[in-house]
């Protein structure tokens, strides 16, 4: 397998196997996308397949503000908008659905209500709100009788997802977001059946992803995971019991893919020893995974010639080089990412990075007498 190999994917021919990552902007208007973010998308249709950054579907799982949700008819007219700019250009795009959980805060959520998560457990340290930075609050513990609604919030989400004419939907279960609280042991402290053992930490998740296929069927839904992560204060006793559990059992639910992060922002995965993240799953999980790590074009190639991934997801990179498949097919170098500009703000750092061609343009111009 090479990285411009076309794929199947489900019901999507896919042109190679270069996947953009989700990541968050924080460019939305309120929580509704604008015609910012369907140009920003629309630049990257060149992705094999674009994965949205978080969205949530309620605004309880709001996490940090100006993050795109989509439970309202006027955020699937804004979702749509997107869907069309990319599919205008060849491109195809998933919808992420991410409750944010007890990584949010009242400032944030609406009425001041506390974030919610599936035990009272602050994380350590701040988060960013519309008030600046504060100290995370201890969430409210979800009752047995309110888990369900989770699962419908999901399924909600996922048929206005379907409205807005995406390609199909990712669930964000990674990156210490509410279902992977309720995976890992160090925020799931509850002795119901949502609690305990893998299988019962694993049951909301399940849940929620067999409610997600119904809606959209067979190959047109994705799980994101990231065991051993450590993002958000997190932490399991048995990452490889509790996440090789998820990777068996979701095969029994007909997705598209599962999504692996393999490291965790800068920090190495926690209790793994020599296992590596996607290399746990590639050895439970019978179907297609997509890899996402920090890769270049080189490692990309290796993982892929060794049978470790599918398909490679690119966030930092394609971030800064809308057409970054191109670039990696070529060698070229690639735009360097401006941090100051990852988090918010207008254009720049978002819309304004060039292609290659448009270098090549500036090039030739410049020697023009």
């Amino acid at each position: 397998m090479h990285l411009f190999d076309p794929y199947q994917l489900g019901p999507l021919s896919l042109p190679h196997r270069v996947v953009m990552a989700p990541m968050t902007r924080n460019r939305a208007v309120g929580t509704i996308p604008g015609p910012m973010n369907a140009e920003y998308y629309a630049q990257r249709a060149s992705a094999a397949l674009i994965i949205t950054e978080g969205i949530q579907p309620s605004a309880m799982g709001q996490g940090y503000p100006k993050t795109p949700d989509l439970h309202t008819p006027e955020h699937v007219a804004g979702w749509a908008r997107v869907t069309d700019a990319v599919h205008r250009n060849g491109g195809r795009i998933i919808a992420q659905l991410m409750h944010a959980g007890r990584i949010s805060h009242p400032h944030t959520l609406p009425a001041g209500a506390l974030p919610v998560g599936p035990s009272a457990v602050r994380p350590a340290g701040r988060i960013f709100t519309t008030n600046g930075l504060e100290n995370f609050v201890t969430p409210r513990e979800r009752t047995t009788a309110e888990v369900s609604g989770i699962v419908d919030e999901f399924a909600h989400a996922a048929e206005q997802a379907k409205e807005a004419e995406f390609d199909g939907i990712e669930i964000h279960a990674a990156n210490g977001y509410l279902l992977d609280q309720f995976l890992q042991t160090g925020t799931n402290q509850r002795t119901d059946s949502y609690g305990g053992s893998a299988p019962a930490r694993s049951r909301l998740l399940l849940q929620a992803t067999a409610t997600a296929v119904t809606v959209w069927g067979p190959g047109r839904v994705g799980v994101r995971v990231a065991p051993g992560g450590t993002f958000n204060d997190m932490r399991d006793d048995n990452p490889i019991e509790t996440f090789g559990h998820v990777g068996a059992a979701l095969n029994d639910h007909e997705l598209a893919y599962i999504h692996v992060v393999e490291t965790s922002q800068a920090e190495r995965p926690r209790g793994m020893g020599d296992t590596g993240p996607t290399a746990l799953l590639r050895s439970v999980y019978r179907g297609t995974i997509i890899s996402a790590g920090e890769y270049t074009r080189d490692t990309a190639e290796a993982a892929l010639a060794a049978g470790k991934a599918d398909l490679i997801a690119f966030g930092r990179s394609f971030l800064a080089n809308p057409d970054l498949p191109e670039r990696l097919r070529r060698n070229i170098t690639p735009n360097e990412p401006d941090p100051t500009t990852f988090y918010g703000g207008g254009a720049a750092g978002y819309t304004d990075y060039p292609t290659s061609a448009d270098a090549s343009v500036k090039t030739v111009l410049s020697r023009i007498p």
